[in-house]
């Protein structure tokens, strides 16, 4: 294969379509918008969820709870995830996002009680389930809240 021999992949290349440059082209005159009407104007075209007048849908349905604005979520990660890691590792926030357990630290980590710990850690995160707690302690770890 030669540089003057290479060519794009069928159908990756295509030729941008000029509007308005003659019937011949086939989007002459109008501009392949139709005649008149508010879409065929420049800028024209309505607002989304726009239906006409008629009470768009977001408003003719019912409106229910509401969404607080300090609340905080967490970053989940269960007993069993942390088995990965050897006995006396200290298991912190940063060291789990580095360990690529947790994408995004958000308002902190949460450590639940899902699975069995068979390692002897040092987990410090912003919370703990009473479990979780436990499941540590009695594996012989500690735990700390940061």
């Amino acid at each position: 294969m030669k540089l003057h021999e290479l060519k794009p992949a069928e159908g990756s290349r295509c030729v941008r379509d000029r509007v308005g440059r003659g019937t011949s082209s086939g989007n002459g005159k109008t501009s392949g918008r139709g005649q008149k009407g508010q879409k065929a104007r420049s800028g024209g075209g309505v607002r989304l969820g726009f239906e006409g007048g008629q009470t768009p849908l977001f408003r003719r349905l019912p409106k229910r709870g509401f969404t607080n604005i300090n609340r905080k979520d967490y970053a989940l990660v269960n007993l069993d995830t942390l088995n990965r890691f050897d006995d006396g590792t200290e298991v912190t926030p940063v060291f789990l996002v580095d360990a690529g357990i947790v994408k995004n630290e958000k308002s902190g980590v949460k450590i639940l009680a899902n699975g069995k710990l068979a390692r002897k850690l040092t987990v410090k995160a912003t919370k703990f389930s009473k479990a979780a707690e436990k499941a540590i302690v009695a594996a012989g770890g500690t735990i700390e809240v940061i």
